[in-house]
């Protein structure tokens, strides 16, 4: 397995600092570089181009979303795949930030084993959200459904492409959604790339946001 390198951003020293004496343990996963702001950590992103960019999501000179955003809106950083940390994991910061391009949301008080988990499955290009704040992303489209302009945005999906879009929207991994649609995994995978491309997603993330957003799927209530 190649090494996953990882640029970390955030404002608090020791923060970065145990998370880097966390990550350089593992033989599959180095962090090349940190930044104490958005925008030096931008700049770091830029230059190193990592497979996965560890975020703050609240920081001085650039904050985590708009630095975010920055690296999603650049087409030579399409390989970066960001995971934005917070101590608060309020809902209007998963909207935003899922939004803006991020692939996960954690909590800062997130488990070391969860945390190392997270950054390889970032780096696979899957998307992720600790399950505390997938319930509350959830709950915030049951009970404030937000308007825009998601509901043709599947059109062009074939009906393969739209159910496997609707069971990454349930959290599924590919080989979850083979099983439950009876194809092999690298079929699952082929539907779910082919509709990222037709829809214009950056990544998982941004498909489960729309198929909430389009009314594809609806959260269970009960």
């Amino acid at each position: 397995m190649s090494t996953v390198r990882v640029v970390l951003v955030d404002d608090q020293p020791l923060i970065r600092s145990g998370f880097r004496a966390l990550l350089d343990l593992e033989d599959d996963i180095e962090v090349v570089a940190e930044a104490g702001n958005g925008q030096e950590g931008l700049e770091l992103v830029r230059r190193h181009v990592p497979d996965v960019a560890l975020i703050d999501i609240q920081m001085p000179v650039v904050d985590g979303i708009e630095a975010t955003r920055r690296i999603a809106a650049d087409p030579s950083l399409t390989a970066v795949h960001v995971v934005m940390l917070t101590n608060y994991g309020m809902d209007e910061y998963v909207l935003d930030a899922l939004r803006a391009g991020a692939a996960g949301f954690l909590v800062k008080d997130i488990l070391p084993e969860d945390l190392l988990h997270a950054v390889r499955v970032a780096a696979r290009g899957d998307a992720l959200l600790a399950p505390s704040l997938t319930r509350r992303l959830i709950n915030r489209f049951v009970t404030q459904p937000l308007p825009g302009s998601a509901g043709t945005a599947l059109d062009e999906l074939t009906g393969r492409e739209r159910e496997a879009v609707a069971l990454v929207a349930q959290g599924l991994s590919n080989d979850e959604i083979a099983d439950h649609m009876v194809i092999s995994p690298l079929t699952a995978k082929t539907h779910v790339n082919r509709a990222m491309t037709k829809v214009r997603a950056r990544d998982r993330a941004q498909l489960v946001v729309l198929a909430y957003e389009s009314g594809l799927v609806t959260p269970r209530t009960g």
